[in-house]
């Protein structure tokens, strides 16, 4: 019951990662589409772009959902395929605790990135 609780989430983190990096992906290069998301002219990558970008809300949860769901579709995938190796019990449990203390980190990391983005002024 717990692993499929465990790949239940994993479904959910692609379709998140699909629709968000999917947004991700059409505001850095249909640029010319969607300038509503670039006031400071039609290529997204200007430094004001970008700056205008960072200053959202909307945006700075987008980077941290789509760091959570990265982080866990990620890790959850790379535990999957060293399990089927057949490992230990005990390395199973070491390999478990490993990405989780690595996943948090990185989240920690980059959520300050975007938390530091968002106060970053001018």
């Amino acid at each position: 019951m717990k692993e499929t609780v465990y790949w239940t989430w994993f479904i959910i983190a692609g379709i998140v990662l699909f629709f968000l990096s999917g947004l991700h992906m059409a505001i850095v290069h249909l640029d010319g589409l969607l300038g509503i998301f670039n006031p400071a002219g039609p290529v997204s990558i200007t430094w004001d772009n970008v700056f205008f970008r960072n200053q959202s809300l909307f945006f700075m949860f987008t980077y941290l959902i789509i760091l959570a769901a990265g982080l866990y579709h990620g890790f959850y995938g790379l535990r999957t395929i060293l399990f089927e190796l057949g490992l230990k019990k005990k390395t199973q449990r070491f390999v478990n605790i490993f990405l989780w203390v690595i996943g948090i980190a990185l989240f920690v990391f980059g959520s300050y990135a975007a938390l530091a983005a968002k106060t970053m002024k001018i």
